[in-house]
């Protein structure tokens, strides 16, 4: 049986329109990398849409950093990468998930592909946070996730050029 995937949307911000589509984007961008990490729990995932100057403001509260960046992962999970769901839950919230539209829309502009392929990119990236992985300890931390955030977005179609 497939495992049932919850996503909860919420838009903090106005500058960037949430359509049906980019919605949808996202939420193939949780499931492939779900499923790309052999992720067969029902679970839940909340994802935010936000400009620079929210999350400008949570980076500075959570992370002491008062600056904008493109995306902020707020796992309720302490996972290692890899590693197996607690096997008495049935259905786990994952965590919380911030994107910058604003952010993501420079960004796709300065490395010169899509609006959606940066903002999947984005999701992609938080969720490998909310399932442990990190990039900041090592460089061989930060080339598995880049191979990982590559693979899961050529099984999306959005391949990096």
């Amino acid at each position: 049986m497939k495992p049932k995937t919850m996503i909860y949307f919420m838009n903090d911000q106005d500058k960037n329109e949430i359509s049906y589509k980019l919605k949808m984007l996202m939420r193939s961008a949780v499931v492939a990398t779900l499923a790309y990490e052999n992720f067969h729990n029902d679970c839940q995932v909340s994802l935010t849409f936000t400009d620079n100057e929210g999350i400008k403001k949570l980076n500075s509260e959570f992370r002491g950093i008062d600056s904008a960046t493109d995306v902020l992962s707020f796992p309720l999970i302490d996972f290692c990468g890899g590693e197996e769901p607690p096997a008495d839950e049935h259905e786990i919230m994952l965590g919380d998930i911030v994107i910058s539209l604003q952010r993501a829309e420079e960004q796709a502009k300065e490395f010169g592909h899509s609006f959606e392929r940066e903002a999947a990119f984005l999701c992609v990236h938080s969720m490998l946070h909310l399932l442990g992985y990190d990039h900041v300890d090592s460089e061989e931390d930060d080339l598995e996730m880049r191979r990982r955030q590559s693979e899961i977005l050529d099984s999306i179609g959005l391949s990096v050029k």
